[in-house]
């Protein structure tokens, strides 16, 4: 059998080489794997119109519309993820074009929009969001408040490539 002898250094080199070894995994960014793509929801596209501009804010603002938006599969956010939202507001229907408008994701897949504040409309108040820009498979999104008097909205889009 051999002799094996362990020294302060050695013990101390192991540890380090075992922690560097052991938490090389939490370091790195977290990803999910196996993430499904969210499927479009009923009534979803109600009222849609293709080719809403790029905007600053819809009307004079006051609600946050927000979210995320992740690659299908591995969970990687998506830059630049063109995103379109309209709503029924104090400002207007969600037919009318005012009321309609787009925003981009940033470096981490992270949308956000200000708007009018969201009232409802057929008993609900609730928003319609739409991916649509053409690499994935177009998704879109009615997401329904918990309360009429909430202030933000977050809808998450995981997208899968065409």
């Amino acid at each position: 059998m051999p002799n094996i002898l362990f020294t302060r250094r050695s013990f101390v080199t192991a540890g380090c080489m075992a922690a560097g070894l052991g938490f090389s995994g939490s370091l790195a960014p977290a990803r999910a794997k196996g993430l499904a793509p969210t499927p479009s929801m009923r009534g979803g596209a109600n009222n849609y119109r293709p080719g809403a501009p790029i905007v600053d804010r819809i009307g004079n603002g006051g609600f946050l519309m927000h979210g995320t938006v992740r690659r299908a599969g591995d969970g990687m956010p998506l830059e630049g993820q063109r995103i379109q939202i309209w709503a029924h507001t104090t400002e207007g229907h969600e037919r009318d074009l005012r009321s309609h408008g787009a925003t981009l994701t940033d470096a981490n897949g992270e949308f956000h929009l200000e708007m009018p504040q969201i009232v409802p409309a057929f008993g609900q108040a609730h928003g319609h969001l739409a991916y649509d820009s053409g690499a994935f498979e177009t998704v879109y999104l009615r997401p329904v408040m918990p309360n009429s008097k909430d202030t933000t909205l977050s809808a998450h889009f995981v997208l899968q490539p065409k």
